[in-house]
């Protein structure tokens, strides 16, 4: 009843402004609001997201972890050949390597992963299959569904850069931003709240970079935050991963290089 009140009030005031122009031509004043009354009110549509994804380069990074009392080296080549790319992360020292390596499109939407693994000693990997709308294993762990826009844990990072340096205006602080994101056994969402940007000192000198942080959402989640800055194309110049126990891994940007 109140809705219908409400309703008719409105159509009352579009009668009175009408009849003011109309002169005493009730008839006439009566018609063009019942006309008015017909046509939608339009609404300013939501402006497509856009994305710049960055160009093909190496960057290095100091490692430190609360489990090790020395440093390890890190290294992200990020490559763009045309319609594809490759995103290849490494932590290594002693001989030892741990190595995560995305592979997939570039499309209107960003990234759009086909195969995604982690090698440490043995390899395990996930497969995305758009044809048939899922995510499958090499864990033999249940197959996922392949929501839009999903991602695989290191292309989320270029995939976020990517879409914020498309519009920075766009994602001011207390922006969140959600997206599926594919491991090597399983499908979450994870959830980034935009942060501000940050003066970062790091072994490769200052950089300007925007925090976003992944808060855990169930006791067994990971923590994690990254610093995206412009000047790397808004690719990571650090990315902190806290356990739930405390343990973390923390990588800071140390020098870049162009690929050949």
């Amino acid at each position: 009843m109140k809705k219908l009140i409400l309703h008719w009030r409105e159509h009352l005031s579009q009668f009175s402004i009408l009849r003011s122009k109309c002169g005493n031509d009730v008839l006439l004043a009566l018609s063009c609001s019942l006309f008015l009354a017909q046509i939608p009110t339009l609404q300013a549509a939501p402006l497509p997201a856009t994305y710049a994804v960055p160009g093909s380069i190496r960057l290095t990074y100091k490692v430190s972890a609360s489990q090790f009392p020395y440093r390890v080296d890190g290294e992200l080549i990020w490559k763009k050949v045309g319609e594809t790319y490759e995103a290849r992360l490494e932590i290594s020292k002693f001989g030892l390597a741990r190595t995560q390596t995305s592979r997939g499109m570039i499309t209107p939407e960003g990234l759009a992963p086909v195969r995604f693994s982690d090698k440490f000693k043995n390899e395990v990997f996930a497969h995305f299959d758009k044809k048939m709308g899922k995510v499958s294993f090499s864990a033999k762990t249940p197959d996922a569904p392949l929501l839009a826009g999903a991602q695989d844990r290191l292309s989320v990072l270029v995939q976020l850069g990517s879409l914020i340096a498309g519009n920075p205006r766009a994602h001011p602080p207390a922006t969140t931003l959600t997206v599926q994101t594919v491991g090597t056994r399983d499908a979450d969402t994870w959830v980034f709240t935009v942060g501000a940007l940050e003066t970062l000192k790091l072994p490769g000198g200052d950089q300007t970079a925007l925090h976003l942080v992944r808060n855990p959402r169930y006791p067994q989640d990971q923590k994690v935050d990254v610093w995206l800055a412009p000047a790397l194309g808004y690719l990571p110049a650090r990315i902190r991963i806290t356990e739930p126990d405390g343990e973390y891994v923390d990588q800071k940007w140390s020098a870049s290089a162009p690929l050949n």
